[in-house]
This record gives structure tokens, sequence and C-alpha cells, in this order.
């Protein structure tokens, strides 16, 4: 696992990368419009991304604001939905290491229409940019993401993790005999993480309303202008969806903190 700093102003600075990685994007979108449902009570009086990762005393959005300045980001714009008013309450207040615009869906669009709504309020529309779900707590190269999405030359890159999956797995062989038994083993399946480098036409594909995980990825795919991005081994990554996994990821800050 990488390490986790807290939110703070960044003092990365582009010059100390390869030219290829010092031009990736500087401007991103964080979906944070999401109910949280499977996270109650915690986003009784919350949306999703103000819940607070345990032992930090800073919430979701607070980790991934810091780890998008951390990475070159200068602009993020905060798509917000479910008990907008606290969000935009708590990044008012916020030292934030970035600029931070916030945008509210009038009626809801989708996953796509959002996405595409928050994008018209980009600084640059005319270059690449980053977005991410409003739960994932990670820690991993963006720049490198980037330079990954440029070689390649596609319209959109999607990161992909490999999760453990949560239950113990049981091993036989071909005479259906129990050779061993494995506690939560890494998938055999890579995964979108939610995290993605778009290139500056992506947004125009966007549908108005809908999902573009069933309408804009699927032809990307088959255009093969999509990519992705694999995870480099080691690297921090988790959803936070539910209560157990706020548990799980103080448990694994507690464990990093102490090694």
């Amino acid at each position: 696992m990488t390490d986790l700093p807290p939110v703070s102003r960044s003092s990365v600075s582009a010059a100390a990368f390869p030219a290829s990685l010092a031009q990736a994007p500087a401007q991103a979108v964080v979906l944070a419009g999401g109910q949280g449902s499977r996270l109650r009570p915690y986003t009784d009086d919350r949306p999703k991304p103000m819940v607070e990762i345990p032992g930090t005393g800073v919430p979701i959005i607070g980790h991934q604001l810091a780890w998008l300045a951390a990475e070159g980001v200068t602009d993020a714009v905060v798509s917000c939905g479910h008990l907008a008013e606290v969000l935009q309450d708590w990044l008012a207040k916020a030292d934030l290491p970035l600029r931070v615009t916030t945008v509210v869906e009038e009626e809801p669009l989708g996953r796509g229409g959002g996405l595409k709504y928050a994008a018209r309020h980009l600084p640059h529309p005319d270059r690449a940019w980053y977005a991410t779900n409003g739960d994932i707590w990670t820690r991993f190269s963006l720049r490198e993401m980037a330079a990954f999405h440029a070689e390649r030359g596609a319209t959109a890159t999607l990161a992909l993790a490999r999760p453990r999956i949560p239950w113990g797995v049981v091993e036989t062989n071909e005479f259906g005999q129990v050779l061993d038994f494995i506690e939560s083993p890494p998938s055999p399946y890579l995964i979108n993480a939610g995290v993605y480098v778009f290139g500056p036409e992506f947004a125009a594909l966007l549908p108005d309303l809908g999902d573009h995980e069933r309408t804009t990825f699927p032809r990307l795919a088959r255009e093969r202008r999509l990519a992705g991005f694999p995870l480099p081994q080691g690297a921090y990554w988790r959803a936070i969806d539910t209560a157990k996994d706020l548990t799980e990821a103080a448990r694994e800050l507690a464990a990093q903190s102490g090694s």
C-alpha cells in the first residue's frame, strides 16, 4: 500500500517529472451526488463523499482533493446532488489545495448526463481532464495514467483495480477433493476503479440523460478508443460503499501507520 497523506497544499512540482508526465491534465470532475443508501446511518445527514474516514478526521472528498492536487490538478468541478448544501458548506470553509467549483443538477441526469453537465464547467474544455467517483479512496500516479492514455491515443481511459474477494474461497482438484481454504484472495477479474482520464472530445460523446457506461463506453470499446490502465502493484484502492468498507479502511490505515 502507498502512503495516504493528509489534506495539505501540494508541494509537488511538475518540473520534477518527465515532459510527457508534466503535461498531464490539470482539471478534474468529482462525481459526488450519490445518496449512499448502503452507508446509512452515516449518510442520513450528509452526502456519501462527506463521510469521514475513521482515524483521519477528514471526509472522503477531502482525501480525494488532496490527492488530485498532489497529482498536479489545479481546478476541480464537484458535482453535488443528495444533501448538496452540506458538501458545499464544507467546501466553502475548508482550506483546499486547489480551486473548486460546485454544480448541482436541477433534475437527475443519470451518471453520463451528470458527468456531461459537470464537464461544461471545467475551466479548459479544450483540454484533457480527470474524473473520479466520489466514493473512491486511492493513491496512485495520475500522471502515469495520463501518459498511458496519451501513448495509446485513447479518447477515454479507465483505471482498473483487482479487489480482494470478500469471502474465503475453496480450492479443489479435478476429483472434487478440497485442497485448501484461501481467505479473501485477489479477484481473477479487473474492475472499473472509478477513476478516468478523458480527452477533450469525450464530453461531446456523453448522453444528455442516462448512463455513459451503457452507451458511450461500449461505443468507444467497439471503436478501440477506450483504454484500461491497471493500477500499479501495491497501489492503495478502496471503494467506500458500506459501513464495512469504512471499518476496513480504518484498519488498513492503522496497520500502515504502525508499520
